[in-house]
């Protein structure tokens, strides 16, 4: 018979650890009472639960002050991983006695979209980086080396766009020093705020570079009257904030700019250990064709070599190689050193800590217990609702019904990954639930295909592309593809959808589709691609996007265009030809090359 302890048994002294998520038999014990008495206790208050049903936080906090007990309530595994912790990651007494030493300042640059940051890097690192970015905005975090006046100095290039804030602030907890660019014509940026905000949680010290003086309309007294009103009061105001006025374009002000990071840094007083276990932090991660999981990590403390076990997250695995950010491989790297690290067993999270373990066998006790503590904190069913196509939700709101949009998310990176799941999730109102069924890096797969089928959703695409059979089978199915290149217009047509806006689009159709088959180099021409055409039709002068393991790496047009020694206007489908795209030569056997064309399809809702 089901019995009940007496309400005045003593309940365990001290603060009592509860997961989240527990049943009220897995609660009883701790409290020192039985289920029963738990489950009486709810039904009392209103809420009818069973012996092995999961409780809520408050239902687990109300019965807890019932009986007087004091609990903390923690994520599922998070008792287990921290004993783990203890037990592989103490550090030896040799990494405690090792001194340390000077390093090399970590410097992140912030600010507003197109205020100028990425050409501020151009200009140190004697690099352009600028023209790889879709539409000129930094996607990604960038982290480069450079030497200046026999000193290092490490630099984290952050996104500008609002929706990268998650990036902006976990460059700011690796970094010593933050550079705010700040257009000497345009002023404070909504984008400028967000980045002092950061820069002040951090508890770093900041030096405003007033950028674009060699225009007619700076107006750098501006400036600092808008960051004063902020609390960086600049130093010749009285203050303590450094400004320096620069011109990126004209590359005047960079030297003392960067006199000022040194200066900053050694008042600042930046040690570390040189030897020892590494530590650092994933700034990102991808996967990539010929290489695998690659994790780009600013390395903090102790010395990483080739060889070492390193876990990230729920990733593991031996350090094949390292390589720097000139893409050169190196053997070891300090502190202070971004890298791209070879050999985890997949990509980790963007912010993931990195820490080298005493052998493989730990790193994976560790990676494990942290996937399956993800996955039960992961662990909640799709959205019973059937999901709407985008251009079915304004219908669906009309109807008053609660629309559901389901939604599987793919990017080409972890750090675009985690920024479009955060901006999708910002977009969510009362009648449009939105849910991420599923969010992954890499090319759009049948499995995608077949997962949005079974639950209603639509697949969006950020920087990636499905390959000929997701694409046809996506059109058997009935399942919408949309993909993107630049966020912005992601965020406003999935918010443009939810409002019942959605404007006329333009529809890309893919007209052909060419296998590389082998890449020969002809004098004063470049590289051509020797192709068999696998569908439709290749035309000379058609748009052409290039294709690498699922992943968009470059767009341009079709120039040249032969079958055997002859000039052909196209080939179709069966036939081998040979094409020349318009200033792109890294090409390599078993890329993609895909034409398409555009055409406007109005909206009917």
């Amino acid at each position: 018979m089901t019995t009940w302890l007496p309400s005045s048994a003593p309940v365990p002294e001290g603060e009592i650890i509860i997961e989240r998520g527990s049943t009220a038999k897995d609660v009883g014990p701790k409290l020192n009472r039985s289920a029963a008495d738990i489950m009486r206790f709810l039904f009392l208050q209103g809420e009818i639960v069973t012996a092995v049903q999961g409780l809520t936080d408050d239902m687990i906090d109300l019965y807890a002050a019932e009986v007087g007990a004091v609990v903390r309530l923690v994520d599922p595994g998070e008792q287990q991983e921290a004993a783990l912790l203890a037990k592989f990651f103490d550090e030896d007494d040799q990494d405690d006695e090792i001194a340390a030493v000077p390093r090399p300042p970590v410097v992140t640059v912030m600010g507003h979209v197109d205020h100028g940051k990425t050409m501020l890097l151009d200009k140190i690192r004697k690099a352009n980086v600028v023209a790889g970015e879709a539409g000129g905005i930094t996607q990604h975090i960038g982290a480069y080396q450079v030497d200046w006046k026999g000193k290092s100095i490490a630099f984290l290039d952050t996104p500008g766009h609002e929706a990268f804030t998650a990036m902006r602030a976990r460059g700011a907890k690796v970094t010593d020093i933050v550079i705010l660019v700040v257009a000497a014509d345009d002023g404070v940026m909504p984008q400028t705020v967000e980045a002092i905000n950061h820069a002040k949680a951090a508890q770093v010290p900041l030096i405003v570079a007033v950028n674009k003086m060699d225009k007619a309309d700076a107006n750098p007294d501006r400036v600092l009257q808008q960051i004063s009103e902020y609390g960086l009061v600049p130093e010749k105001w009285g203050g303590d904030t450094i400004c320096v006025e620069i011109s990126a374009l004209q590359n005047t002000g960079i030297d003392e700019l960067l006199e000022q990071v040194l200066l900053v840094s050694e008042i600042g007083e930046l040690v570390a250990r040189p030897t020892g276990s590494a530590m650092g932090t994933v700034l990102e991660a991808n996967l990539e064709v010929g290489r695998g999981p690659v994790a780009t990590v600013m390395v903090q403390k102790g010395l990483l070599q080739v060889g070492d076990p390193v876990v990230a997250g729920a990733a593991f695995g031996k350090v094949k190689a390292l390589i720097n950010d000139q893409g050169k491989q190196i053997k070891f790297a300090g502190p202070s050193t971004p890298v791209q690290i070879l050999g985890f067993s997949e990509p980790p999270f963007a912010g993931d800590e990195m820490r080298v373990a005493h052998d493989l066998a730990h790193a994976r006790s560790l990676a494990e217990a942290r996937a399956q503590r993800a996955r039960l904190i992961g662990h909640q069913p799709v959205a019973s609702t059937s999901g709407a196509r985008l251009e079915d939700l304004f219908e669906q709101i009309q109807r008053g019904e609660t629309a559901t949009l389901n939604v599987v998310l793919k990017a080409d990176v972890q750090g675009s990954l985690e920024a479009c799941t955060e901006s999708l999730r910002k977009l969510e109102r009362e009648d449009v639930k939105l849910v991420i069924v599923h969010r992954g890096v890499g090319g759009i797969t049948e499995n995608d295909v077949q997962l949005a089928k079974a639950s209603t959703a639509t697949i969006i695409g950020f920087n990636v592309r499905p390959d000929k059979r997701s694409r046809e089978l996506a059109e058997t199915e009935g399942v919408q593809i949309r993909t993107y290149e630049i966020i912005y217009k992601l965020i406003e047509e999935i918010e443009a959808a939810m409002l019942g806006l959605l404007s006329p689009i333009y529809e890309e159709i893919v007209t052909g589709e060419a296998e590389v088959r082998e890449v020969f180099r002809v004098p004063k021409i470049g590289a051509i691609a020797g192709c068999s055409v696998r569908e439709g039709v290749i035309t000379r002068g058609s748009k052409v996007r290039f294709l690498r393991d699922g992943a968009i790496i470059w767009k341009g047009s079709v120039t040249s265009l032969r079958r055997f020694k002859d000039d052909a206007r196209e080939v179709q489908a069966g036939f081998e030809c040979g094409i020349g795209l318009s200033d792109y030569q890294d090409l390599k056997e078993g890329d993609i090359i895909e034409t398409f064309e555009e055409r406007e399809i109005p909206r009917t809702a």
